[in-house]
């Protein structure tokens, strides 16, 4: 598979705009100064704007704008207000919610921000679109399971690592079936999937236990090297409907190329299920 160590040769992304979701930390922020680098406008897209700004003080074209993929009513004010192109959207805001929690718009936390926030965000600013859209997505995909019965855990023993898990294949599978529809309605955009890797994150931040500490400590890269995943999905020489995650390590650190994915991952039928089941919940429709 094609592999990409580092971020050159610098793509020129002048007189380009990009959306990067939760870009006031992280792997984000890593992602955003980068884009920024590249001489591209880039949109931090963050819930907190006071952090934004300060993460947003970084050499480039940045501008900050407030938007909360836990609220279906945040993210159509987002929408509303977008004129222009995006060259490219990231997708790369997510949580990881030790007990069980409802969005505003009552879905269980993690599904509704790392899954249904994002597809909603996409398929309503998707007329703008014109280059990429990415999806931080994980191998954790290989232990999820969508249960369509109970997309909102409203029978199912919540346990964080599994709801964690599930939106992360819900992650890989919308992005799968968004390069599908594109390609049917003869759209150009392209629809990629990006796994960082072990990365030491506000991610964990709620994850206090000694293992996990210990494992951040020896075994976890910085969120630069995270970022170069979905730096290559963005503006690499890949195709759409891929998946793009580290090199090395079973795919934990260092550099990035295409991956594989689980045979869940490339269910098509679920695929669309799940996307039929996202258009009720959050009443976007695919706006091509």
């Amino acid at each position: 598979m094609k592999a990409h160590d580092d971020v050159s040769p610098t793509p020129d992304l002048t007189g380009k705009t990009a959306i990067v979701t939760g870009a006031n930390s992280g792997i984000g922020l890593a992602t955003a100064q980068a884009l920024a680098g590249y001489g591209a406008h880039v949109v931090f897209a963050v819930r907190d704007t006071v952090k934004g700004e300060r993460a947003a003080a970084t050499p480039g074209d940045t501008e900050v704008r407030r938007l909360d993929l836990a609220d279906l009513a945040s993210i159509r004010r987002f929408a509303a207000d977008w004129r222009g192109p995006i060259h490219l959207l990231i997708n790369n805001a997510g949580i990881s919610a030790p007990e069980l929690g409802r969005t505003a718009d009552g879905f269980e936390l993690q599904f509704g921000t790392n899954h249904l926030g994002p597809f909603a965000l996409t398929n309503l600013l998707l007329p703008h679109i014109t280059g990429r859209v990415v999806s931080l997505a994980s191998q954790a995909e290989r232990t999820g399971r969508i249960d369509l019965g109970d997309l909102n855990w409203e029978h199912t023993p919540y346990k964080q690592s599994r709801a964690y898990a599930t939106s992360k294949l819900a992650n890989v599978l919308f992005s799968a079936e968004l390069q599908r529809r594109l390609s049917a309605a003869g759209s150009s955009v392209l629809a990629v999937a990006a796994h960082p890797g072990f990365v030491a994150t506000p991610l964990y931040d709620r994850s206090t236990g000694p293992g996990t500490r210990l494992m951040l400590r020896l075994l976890a890269q910085g969120p630069d090297e995270g970022a170069l995943p979905v730096l290559y999905a963005a503006t690499g020489d890949v195709p759409g409907d891929s998946f793009t995650g580290p090199k090395h390590w079973m795919h934990m650190r260092g550099g990035a190329e295409l991956i594989g994915r689980s045979k869940t991952a490339q269910d098509s039928e679920l695929a669309r299920r799940l996307w039929d089941a996202s258009e009720k919940l959050t009443g976007v429709c695919f706006s091509l």
